[in-house]
């Protein structure tokens, strides 16, 4: 055998050697995703299921609808939300629609006040040098992020005393400006970090060509930033739908929400898990839909993140 000859056998196993590596490699990695993936998603295909089990398969924990058990409309009947229900009269279905616009409201009111403050101040602490005693930038930005640390039941007898003085409990307005408070300093830190990753020089161009400071914030660096914002608004959004303690708190029967009414779904026999699957369900649907159609931009600023 001449020594081209081996030369060729040899890169041939070579070759061969690293496809089998590389293979093997992305294997194992989307064999991980597809673990990790299962495992993640498993939660909310219990309670999607559960919504159609009857009492004795929840007890026995049957999983898979028409192997381990038939499919029955009874979580979603009891809420007046099932095909042969649906259009008829429901004090249930009622208040389930009351508690979902309550949500809604005070989750996205609370969501787009904490983004405009929340990019205003991070837009303020990136760009201009604030010195508030022994506190400059940096401690102002770490002050807001500390809020973070203190336990919800820390502050409950505080904002009850409060609330009552003002008058806001088991009101909306109360728990939105409450909810606003409570991710206003994500939104801080998130936003803070977009806008430092956004050169300086976009705006003094801006500003040479006529623009203001607040022209060139809403023109130019505001289009920059806005994945950051959008998923700064998502996280908002998403703790502010699955906020419990204050609800179940400062609420009473106008302002309150839905965790609160899941949590409620206690009989004489105990927990009907049925009921609370399905309004989990309710519950879930709109955060899966806006993570769908807003994905681009959750990407969009992971990555902004990510290259800064």
């Amino acid at each position: 055998m001449s020594d081209a000859t081996a030369q060729i056998f040899l890169d041939t196993d070579r070759d061969l050697a690293f496809r089998a590596k590389w293979y093997t490699g992305r294997a194992l990695i989307y064999g991980a995703l597809i673990f990790w993936a299962v495992i993640s998603l498993f939660p909310i295909y219990w309670t999607v299921t559960t919504s159609f089990k009857v009492a004795a398969d929840v007890m026995q924990g049957n999983l898979i609808p028409w192997v381990d058990f038939q499919p029955r409309w009874l979580g979603w009947r009891t809420l007046g939300l099932s095909p042969d229900s649906i259009f008829e009269t429901s004090t249930v279905r009622e208040e389930f629609l009351k508690r979902f616009m309550n949500s809604v409201i005070i989750s996205l009111s609370a969501s787009l006040l904490a983004a405009v403050l929340g990019s205003l101040a991070a837009y303020g602490l990136s760009r201009f040098s604030y010195r508030f005693g022994f506190m400059k930038n940096s401690d102002i930005s770490f002050f807001f992020l500390s809020q973070l640390i203190l336990p919800p039941v820390a502050l409950a007898l505080p904002f009850l005393v409060l609330y009552k003085e003002l008058d806001l409990l088991d009101s909306r307005i109360g728990i939105i400006l409450l909810y606003t408070l409570m991710v206003l300093p994500l939104v801080i830190w998130i936003m803070r970090d977009q806008f430092k990753a956004i050169p300086v020089e976009l705006e003094e161009a801006a500003m040479v060509d006529g623009l203001s400071v607040w022209g060139s914030f809403v023109q130019i660096v505001l289009p920059i930033a806005l994945p950051g914002l959008v998923a700064a608004f998502i996280l908002s959004l998403v703790l502010t739908w699955n906020e419990y303690f204050f609800a179940a708190l400062l609420t009473s029967t106008d302002a309150k929400t839905l965790p609160v009414m899941v949590a409620s779904q206690t009989g004489s026999q105990g927990i009907n898990w049925w009921s609370m699957a399905a309004l989990s369900g309710a519950a879930i649907a709109p955060l899966v839909v806006i993570g769908i159609v807003l994905e681009r931009y959750i990407i969009k600023g992971m990555a902004a993140g990510a290259g800064k």
